[in-house]
């Protein structure tokens, strides 16, 4: 992301110098558990998950007796992500020890990258993710949601890739990204990231960063980008590309 890419790469590991292919063409990374578990919010899940009975029914089809609110079943949920039967019962498990109610809030949220990035301010960043998540505003985030939105983050298709992203960027969810939006979306990254990254990040970095990508997508030079620019730019430009997975580091 601080070189170039708004997106960071697919295994969290930077290209070798003069390894990277100027194919022009993106191509999709596979995704091991070790790629899986290096995301946050499936740490935080997986990290609370106690040993349980494998033939528990109630994890199985995912059902609560006292939750405020309860998830769809196991297999329409399998049919909506990419995530295996398996896998959902271990990220269900672990939510609901997290989240007994059945439902995630803000200051869960902010709490959850407090712990994984303690070297920075992470509270702005984390509010924008949870807006992200929470597309009803309803102020929480159901499992549903949060699997969903997981699934398109770690193992969708570089367009719902890049639509996520877009909404991410576009915090007042009016259709289009403002180089203010992009700018707060950038700074929060680099406050949650921390001062003692190296190489050392420049004050003036993340507004370099923003002008460099709001030129090369605002292509009518309207002061907004829409989505079709967005994801336009994004599937042309082989930086951008090249580090498809800056939610991977991030997430």
């Amino acid at each position: 992301m601080v070189d170039g890419g708004m997106l960071g790469d697919a295994n969290g590991v930077e290209p070798a110098p003069g390894r990277v292919k100027n194919s022009g063409k993106w191509q999709k990374p596979r995704f091991s558990r070790k790629a899986l578990m290096k995301c946050c919010l499936v740490k935080w899940i997986i990290a609370s998950t106690q040993p349980q009975d494998k033939d528990d029914s109630s994890d199985s089809d995912l059902e609560l007796s006292t939750v405020r609110h309860q998830p769809e079943g196991l297999d329409q949920l399998q049919a909506q992500t990419k995530f295996t039967r398996k896998e959902l019962q271990s990220l269900y498990r672990g939510f609901k020890n997290e989240c007994p109610s059945g439902l995630v809030d803000e200051e869960t949220f902010k709490s959850i990258y407090s712990q994984f990035f303690p070297q920075g301010d992470a509270t702005t960043y984390a509010h924008f993710l949870f807006n992200a998540f929470d597309m009803d505003r309803s102020g929480s985030i159901r499992f549903e949601d949060f699997v969903i939105g997981l699934s398109v983050l770690l193992r969708g298709s570089v367009t719902e890739k890049l639509n996520w992203a877009f909404n991410l960027y576009d915090i007042n969810k009016d259709g289009y990204i403002t180089k203010e939006e992009m700018l707060a979306i950038m700074k929060s990254i680099y406050d949650m990231m921390g001062r003692y990254t190296y190489p050392c990040v420049r004050d003036d970095a993340p507004s370099e960063h923003v002008d460099k990508f709001f030129q090369k997508m605002d292509r009518n030079r309207d002061g907004v980008v829409t989505i079709e620019e967005f994801i336009e730019t994004c599937q042309k430009d082989e930086n951008i590309m090249n580090s498809m997975q800056l939610f991977e580091n991030v997430i």
